[in-house]
């Protein structure tokens, strides 16, 4: 049974950005009363969980998952750097889409614009360009992304 409140998982959509561009993956996210302030918005370090969340199902929505690339490839994706934009507030019960595209592939990382809009309006209320690394575990120096790897996060 789905309930409007409890959002159930969705397959991987897409949509169009704020710049009319196609996104290419995008996950809902639902505001629970544990993501806001006392006045019922978002936190700011928030937004990262939610683009964290996205960028997870994103792998697993190309048959990946963290603990099968630490298992197999004793290897993980670590956000190098991120720029962030927030825009207007995500409130209490706001239904999110937060979207994850690959905008640049290289041998050890991958930049992205990720944006997280309100799903009722279409507001943009975040958005930000990120680079991940890959790195090797447990030292987190960085390596080379296995080409198999590489070839099914950039198709």
């Amino acid at each position: 049974m789905t309930d409007s409140a409890h959002p159930q998982p969705a397959a991987p959509s897409a949509g169009l950005s704020d710049a009319g561009r196609p996104v290419a993956f995008r996950w809902p996210v639902r505001v629970y009363f544990e993501d806001t302030d006392v006045g019922g918005v978002v936190y700011h370090a928030g937004y990262l969980r939610f683009f964290e969340r996205c960028r997870t199902e994103w792998l697993r929505s190309r048959g990946l998952d963290q603990q099968t690339l630490l298992d197999r490839h004793a290897i993980a994706f670590a956000v190098r750097s991120m720029a962030v934009d927030w825009l207007a507030p995500a409130r209490l019960d706001d239904l999110l889409e937060v979207g994850f595209e690959v905008r640049e592939a290289r041998r050890a990382s991958m930049k992205g614009v990720q944006r997280i809009v309100r799903a009722d309006d279409g507001a943009l209320l975040c958005s930000a360009s990120v680079r991940v690394a890959c790195v090797r575990v447990p030292d987190f120096r960085p390596v080379a992304i296995p080409d198999s790897l590489l070839e099914s996060l950039t198709a």
